[in-house]
């Protein structure tokens, strides 16, 4: 049975990816294929290090994001998990509160 789902699912792919080949628009303009940079035409490598503050505000910002997809569905359906419901989201909710006062006592959320 997996063998099979397996096949399916990389037929299912094959055929994804030979559709969006034939049907897509091609260009043949050479600066199509170019890094865009606002219009003006790059100089010299654009190979640079970033601070690793711009990532973990990328990180928080992610974990901060997903926070409210998963609590979505908790309120949507929020009448059905009674009491108990209610105690899991709120631990969770802890757990983030923790979590954003710990970042904001480190300075990970001062943009310098």
């Amino acid at each position: 049975m997996f063998l099979v789902a397996v096949l399916t699912a990389m037929f299912l792919v094959g055929i994804a990816l030979m559709l969006a080949k034939l049907l897509a628009p091609h260009s043949r303009n050479k600066l199509k294929g170019q890094t865009y940079e606002c219009g003006i035409p790059t100089r010299g490598t654009s190979w640079m290090q970033f601070r690793v503050g711009y990532y973990l505000f990328a990180i928080l910002f992610l974990v901060f994001d997903m926070e409210t997809v998963l609590l979505f569905p908790w309120a949507v359906i929020l009448r059905e998990l009674g009491a108990e419901g209610l105690a899991c989201v709120g631990f969770f909710m802890v757990i983030l509160t923790f979590g954003l006062v710990y970042t904001w006592k480190k300075g990970a959320l001062k943009w310098k």
